[in-house]
């Protein structure tokens, strides 16, 4: 059992560093010059997208039931084309593309097996699903997943919905982790709310109700977009334009590690970090709306009823852009670490074999993360003036 390094990201600049993977692997020392720009992106997204502890294993029939290889199934393309290869994009780049042809071809022959062994064909699988094993995106450790997932009836019929499927094969505890989110958020964000506003909490409960309506509608979509998933996405059209191109290239998170057989940039990845944000800034901003308006109602209400109470209305659109901000700057790098590097390249690797310890992991991380950003929403509130502290 082993976790996974970053120990080894800053020394290939002064030193030769020994790649065990088929594609070539830049020597920055050798050059009698600075490295280039694309040289920089390809090693720093090469860094990315390969980990050890990852390393794609050929499915036989003696390893065929071995649970840990969905993991190990994880591992590197060549990080070094720029034309929107991860994630199943198509299109080569110079380097190393016979290695992820390898590795796609290999993928295709353990999916063969395992098919072979299920007694199945490709045409009892969802056409995209079809898709994917035919093109090689998809190594034989995630069809197997498929099958002892498909067992299940609530798995059967979440496997329908789109988004689901990608997500539940590159994680089997996503949903166990989107239910957590949005039930644990209630109590850690009033937990929060009461350590912020101590004394105050009272005469600020308007506020506190806006601030978990909106976190329990946030909750879900902070789960959704960061997770990692098999990308199953249909190819695009020749038609489509340069921006649609490039984030049909990109990974869901932006850390997330590359099944065998895909890379991502650099770029394309930080190109995740930002097509979430602009996700999660009209989520936010809306969900802020609709909390807002409803505390904003519940006051009005009390108002009526009993003329004695004073609490003022709260700001519905400054304090829903405010809070859209919030997710775009502070909420989506943070659950960008959570889901790709905490969870699947540490957490993961460490406990794979113990699902229930795997999971009470899960718990509390995700527990201490969620109550650490009702903090900093009371802080970020206040200091850009949307909820002002009340004497």
């Amino acid at each position: 059992m082993a976790m996974v390094s970053f120990s080894n990201i800053s020394i290939p600049f002064f030193s030769h560093h020994t790649n065990t993977h088929t594609h070539t692997q830049t020597n920055f020392y050798s050059h009698s010059s600075f490295p280039t720009c694309h040289e920089v992106f390809t090693f720093f997204s090469s860094k990315l997208n390969h980990s050890s502890v990852y390393n794609a294993p050929i499915i036989t029939h003696n390893n065929l039931r071995d649970h840990s290889s969905v993991s190990k199934a994880f591992s590197s393309g060549d990080g070094g084309k720029f034309s929107g290869s991860g994630g199943g994009g198509g299109g080569g780049g110079d380097d190393g593309g016979g290695g992820e042809e390898e590795e796609r071809d290999r993928n295709r022959e353990e999916a063969m097996l395992v098919l072979a062994e299920a007694g199945r064909s490709l045409e009892s699988f969802p056409a995209d699903l079809a898709v994917a094993v035919k093109a090689g995106r998809v190594p034989g450790s995630i069809v197997q997943r498929f099958f002892e997932m498909e067992k299940s009836v609530v798995f059967r019929w979440l496997f329908k919905f789109g988004g689901f499927k990608e997500r539940l094969l590159a994680d089997d505890l996503f949903l166990s982790k989107l239910v957590m989110e949005c039930v644990v958020v209630i109590f850690t964000k009033a937990a929060a709310e009461l350590e912020r506003r101590k004394e105050n909490f009272t005469k600020e409960i308007d506020f506190v109700v806006a601030n978990v309506v909106t976190g329990i509608v946030t909750g879900f979509v902070l789960v959704w977009f960061p997770a990692p998933t098999v990308s199953l996405k249909p190819p695009l059209a020749i038609t489509a334009g340069l921006f649609t191109k490039f984030f049909y290239g990109c990974p869901e998170n932006a850390f997330q590690v590359a099944l065998a057989g895909t890379s991502y940039t650099l770029l394309q990845r930080i190109g995740a970090i930002v097509r979430n944000g602009a996700k999660l800034f009209v989520v936010g901003t809306g969900a802020s709306l609709v909390g807002t308006s409803i505390t904003n109602a519940l006051i009005n209400a009390q108002k009526t009823v009993n003329k004695e109470f004073s609490v003022e209305n709260l700001p519905v659109i400054s304090t829903s852009v405010a809070f859209g901000i919030f997710m775009v700057v502070v909420s989506n790098l943070r659950y960008q670490v959570l889901a790709g590097i905490i969870e699947q390249r540490i957490l993961e690797p460490l406990l794979r074999r113990n699902k229930l310890m795997l999971t009470a992991a899960y718990f509390t991380v995700r527990n201490a993360n969620t109550y650490w950003g009702s903090l900093l929403w009371v802080d970020f509130a206040r200091w850009v003036g949307v909820q002002k502290i009340k004497g």
